[in-house]
């Protein structure tokens, strides 16, 4: 009953075949990377927290060539993206620089290619993606990692360190999409390995592979398929509030804050500032708690800290929507189920539930007769990161 994983090698051969119709010519590179789920810690990257992702196996593939056309040309197969969806654009030079445009799908690439430290003389590229779009997977990390690692292959040029390369597609979401987000979704989809997720310290950019090799259990992705469209504008309003709070109580960030700091400073906050520092300082110390569970084999407890991740995000963030409560409530009410909570920004998107193997169909089941929409549901192992393919 879960929706089939789509192979990367059919997204390989639906990209080239259109890469031919496209460009009249074979593309000799392909590449992957992966979005992500975040299974404990949300709304901690940007204020110097820890995060817990894994990488998935729904993937960005890019299939090229490099040309010396002095051309960037670049088609996106993806239905959902605005149009057009083929553009093309000059590479960056000293006295043009690349600049965001329309299509804004089309940013997350020019701003790859504007941070990229090699001389590019040109490519045609095609984009095809099993990342849902807006479902809160990191799509958009997907593909700027995806973007790199075409460069480095056309190129021969590689990122001194995946720090690097994590950084610099980063810096293309600050740049090019507008969006501040933290380092955890570029860092996961250059980082990810098989069979483990990566415990992530926003701080010092330190990572440690836990494993996730456990047989008698599974998290679940549930899409709910809406998006609401306040992620984009509410985002920056939280990451302003968090630093607001830091700032009152003295703290260079909320990572060094504790709920006790919070409670002597709670009558200098504005009660909504108050409960955004709670939010996060909270949700640090249960991802840090969460990883010595997950370590010790105890998903019960481990459970438990997802949902409870899931109510200060509903509550105190106010990042959660009806769709999303909805759905943990009837994840939570499936035996075999450990811990539900959304996932990702917010405001619409997936969540992801720690279930007993043996309990995922009846989770499935359960959910589609409780859940009022059309939710789409996904069985993920913890996978590779950003990878060169054969062609």
């Amino acid at each position: 009953m879960a929706s089939r994983v789509p192979e990367v090698s059919s997204l390989i051969s639906e990209a080239k075949s259109a890469f031919l119709a496209t460009f009249g010519e074979e593309a000799n590179v392909a590449v992957s990377a992966p979005g992500r789920v975040n299974i404990i810690g949300e709304h901690t990257d940007y204020n110097d927290g820890f995060v817990f992702p894994m990488a998935l196996p729904l993937v960005t593939v890019l299939v090229g060539r490099q040309t010396k056309s002095g051309l960037c040309r670049v088609k996106t197969l993806t239905d959902h993206a605005d149009r057009p969806l083929q553009v093309e654009f000059k590479p960056p030079s000293p006295s043009t620089p690349l600049k965001p445009t329309t299509p804004s799908w089309a940013n997350y690439i020019k701003g790859v290619v504007a941070n990229f430290p090699g001389v590019i003389s040109g490519f045609d590229v095609v984009i095809t993606t099993s990342v849902p779009l807006g479902g809160g997977l990191s799509s958009s990390a997907s593909l700027e990692v995806a973007t790199y690692t075409f460069l480095e292959a056309i190129t021969g040029i590689k990122a001194k360190s995946l720090k690097e390369k994590a950084l610099a597609c980063q810096k293309a979401e600050h740049d090019f999409a507008n969006m501040p987000c933290g380092i955890m979704d570029q860092f996961i989809s250059t980082m990810g390995k098989q069979r483990n997720a990566l415990l992530i310290d926003c701080r010092s950019l330190e990572s440690t592979l836990v494993p996730l090799a456990d047989p008698s259990v599974t998290f679940v992705i549930t899409n709910s398929n809406v998006r609401h469209n306040l992620s984009g504008t509410e985002y920056p309003v939280r990451r302003q509030q968090c630093f607001a709070a830091a700032d009152i109580m003295g703290k260079k960030s909320l990572r060094d804050a504790t709920l006790q700091d919070l409670e002597r400073y709670k009558t200098s906050m504005k009660e909504e500032v108050y409960r955004r520092a709670r939010h996060v300082i909270s949700e640090i110390q249960r991802t840090k708690e969460a990883v010595c569970l997950l370590e010790k084999g105890d998903y019960l407890t481990f459970g438990k800290l997802m949902t409870d991740s899931h109510h200060s995000l509903k509550n105190d963030y106010e990042v959660s929507c009806p769709e999303l409560d909805e759905l943990v409530e009837a994840a939570l009410e499936v035996p075999g189920v450990f811990g539900a909570r959304m996932t990702g920004g917010g405001f619409g998107g997936c969540i992801v539930t720690l279930v007993k193997q043996e309990s995922v169909d009846s989770l499935i089941s359960h959910t589609l007769q409780k859940y009022g929409g059309k939710p789409t549901f996904y069985v993920c192992v913890p996978s590779e990161g950003s990878q060169l393919l054969s062609v």
